[in-house]
Formats: C-alpha cells, sequence, structure tokens
C-alpha cells in the first residue's frame, strides 16, 4: 500500500546554482552593473547638459520694455516684420575697464543700429543712428522708478547713461514710428570675447588705418583682427575721414557683416566645445529685452534668422545734416528720414532718395 509522502519526507531541491555558488550567475551580475553604469553616464550626462544650459540660462540679462514704456510705443503692423535695437555699451565698468584708455565714467551707446527684417526673413537692413545726433528724447521712467521730464536737443548716445536702455528704445520709436520688436546690447568685453571665441574677423580696409586715440593701426589690404583690434576697428574715428563719428559708421557697418559672416559660416555642431565657448561669451555680455532673455527664445529667434545672409544685408546710415548752431553735431536730414522711417514701418521698399545724407563725414 501506497500512501503520500508528508511534506518532511519530499525530497530537498538544491537551491544552489549550477556553478556550485550561492548567488546570481556572473553573467547577470556584470549585465545589472553595466546597465547600472549606463544609467549613471545617462544621469550624469543630463546633469551635465543641464548645468550648461542652467549656466549660459542664467548669464543672460533682461529688460522688461513693456513694463519700463508702457503703452507710449508705436502701433505695431501686421506687415512690419521684425526691427530690433542693438546697441554697443561702451561701459567702462568691470572687464571693460582696461579695454579702453578714456578715462570716462558710466556708459553711453557707442553704437546704435535699427535691424529690420521684412516678412519672410530672408534679408535684413541696418540703419546706424549716429551717436552725435541730436534728438528730443521723450519723459522715461528711470530704473529707480522717477520720471525724468522730456529734453530737446539731447546727443543721442548720452540718453543710455542719463535714463537707461528703455529710455533708448523709447526715444527711437519716437523718432522713427518704428515699434521695436526687441533689444539687444553688448558690452566692450562681450565684444572682444565674442570675436575671439570664433577665431577672428576678416576685413579688407582700401587705405592705410592710424589712429592713436583707439590704438588701431592696419595697412591697406585684407586682415584677420582679434578681439582687441577688432574693438578698435570700430571705435576708430580719427584715423579715416574727417575724424567725425560718421566716418566711423561705415567701419561699424562693415565689420558688422563681416561679423554675421563669419559665425554663419562657423561649423559649431562640429565642435561642441567652441560651440559652448561662443555660447558662454556671447550670453555673458548680452542684455535683452525680456522676451529674449533666455537661451532657448535666443535660439529659437536666431534659428528663425537663417535665411538672412549677411552678405545681402544692406547697411544705411541715418540720413543727417550738420547742426546749424553745432556742426560737431548732426540732426536728422528731411524728408530722407521721414521716408526711410516711413519704408521701415510698412515693410516697404527703401527708396534710394532716404539713403542720402548731406552729411557724409568725409567718407563715401
Amino acid at each position: 500500500m501506497t500512501h503520500a509522502l508528508t511534506e518532511s519526507e519530499q525530497p530537498r531541491r538544491s537551491r544552489r546554482a549550477p556553478n556550485g555558488g550561492g548567488s546570481k550567475p556572473p553573467r547577470r551580475r556584470v549585465w545589472r552593473w553595466i546597465a547600472l553604469g549606463f544609467v549613471v553616464l545617462v544621469l550624469a550626462g543630463a546633469g551635465t547638459a543641464y548645468w550648461l544650459y542652467s549656466s549660459l540660462d542664467g548669464n543672460i540679462k533682461g529688460v522688461d520694455l513693456d513694463k519700463a514704456i508702457g503703452d507710449d510705443r508705436p502701433e505695431k503692423l501686421p506687415t512690419s516684420g521684425q526691427n530690433i535695437l542693438i546697441l554697443g555699451s561702451d561701459s567702462r565698468a568691470g572687464a571693460n575697464a582696461t579695454l579702453d584708455k578714456a578715462n570716462v565714467s558710466g556708459a553711453r551707446s557707442d553704437t546704435a543700429l535699427v535691424m529690420h527684417i521684412p516678412e519672410g526673413r530672408t534679408q535684413a537692413v541696418a540703419v546706424s543712428i549716429p551717436r552725435d545726433t541730436l534728438v528730443t528724447r521723450p519723459e522715461c521712467s528711470a530704473s529707480d522708478g522717477s520720471t525724468v521730464a522730456s529734453a530737446k536737443r539731447v546727443m543721442f548716445n548720452s540718453i543710455y547713461s542719463q535714463v537707461g536702455p528703455a529710455c533708448v528704445v523709447k526715444t527711437v520709436e519716437q523718432i522713427s514710428g518704428v515699434r521695436m520688436d526687441h533689444y539687444v546690447e553688448i558690452d566692450f568685453a562681450g565684444f572682444k570675447g565674442l570675436v575671439d571665441a570664433i577665431g577672428g574677423v576678416t576685413v579688407s580696409v582700401d587705405q592705410n588705418i592710424h589712429d592713436t586715440s583707439s590704438g588701431l593701426d592696419l595697412t591697406a589690404g585684407t586682415h584677420k583682427l582679434d578681439g582687441t583690434q577688432s574693438l578698435q576697428f570700430v571705435r576708430t574715428r580719427h584715423g579715416i575721414g574727417d575724424g567725425s563719428d560718421l566716418g566711423r559708421i561705415t567701419l561699424q557697418q562693415q565689420f558688422m557683416t563681416a561679423l554675421l559672416s563669419e559665425i554663419k559660416k562657423q561649423d559649431l555642431l562640429g565642435s561642441p566645445t567652441k560651440t559652448y565657448k561662443i555660447a558662454d561669451e556671447l550670453t555673458s555680455a548680452l542684455t535683452t529685452d525680456s522676451d529674449l532673455a533666455s537661451l532657448k527664445a535666443l535660439s529659437d529667434f536666431g534659428r528663425s534668422m537663417n535665411g538672412v545672409d549677411p552678405e545681402n544685408m544692406e547697411t544705411i546710415m541715418l540720413p543727417v545734416e550738420y547742426d546749424k548752431t553745432d556742426p560737431n553735431r548732426v540732426v536728422a536730414a528731411e524728408p530722407q528720414a521721414t521716408k526711410l522711417w516711413k519704408a521701415i514701418r510698412t515693410d516697404a521698399e527703401i527708396p534710394e532718395s532716404a539713403k542720402k545724407s548731406p552729411a557724409t563725414g568725409g567718407t563715401s
């Protein structure tokens, strides 16, 4: 007679692994550590990427134009393209102090450009506003909340130091009737660092330039300029033309086109290290309107500009004439200036008659 075995009588199954060990097979253990290592690497990479992104993102300084200016702004027309006010600040603060010999306090808008990108974004027009232009400064709000009264016959480049960047934007909007969609400012040190980061910028000059004030010393021909030389190039005025600011604008416009062309042809995707260095230099030096004050916003805006070829960008100086009271200053020439701003405001072709300036500064 047979009977069922009790649990205590059941034969015990060995729990030992086939290899005689008491743990998981080595192959499983190896793959587990490989998988864990992969996860660690991914997380570390993500953390590094996030740190790099946060670092660049935190570099950018923003100005809330809508808050600072309020509703006293030109209407944004549906077919007016994009308009960006670009300022080069000559502040001597911080790292900028060693880049210029002048013993000058405060900061001014050393370079001012209204960049107009028509609908379709395949071309662009850059209008330079001479720093010595006499304008009417509108009533503005200062950074401390106080109100600064309107003033006539104010030199354009002084507005930045008197009231701040938002007032410069408001002034440009008032004299042009053109709504500025964005504001971008770069300082001395940032400009030098950007040029050095991209490996220099190549320019050609048709005459010798020797300016003891800026330190620029170039012979006629083609030169690749480093950051310091580039800063001297865009700031020189005594080595060309009649030594006025109007002559300097020609060099600034030439350099801007060369700089944008150099940036566009850089193989940024092929060199992540170089890309980061350029982005770090650029974002550290930038102050923008609040809508552009993030890495994502700047990147999106930059990608939207990919169709614009710097070589085809038109550069124009705001038509000006010498002031009748002070020949060392200029004022907007009419009716040329009105025609120019109207064409930009309505996204229309700029008539040739609107590009001619009675005051040439000794240059063509």
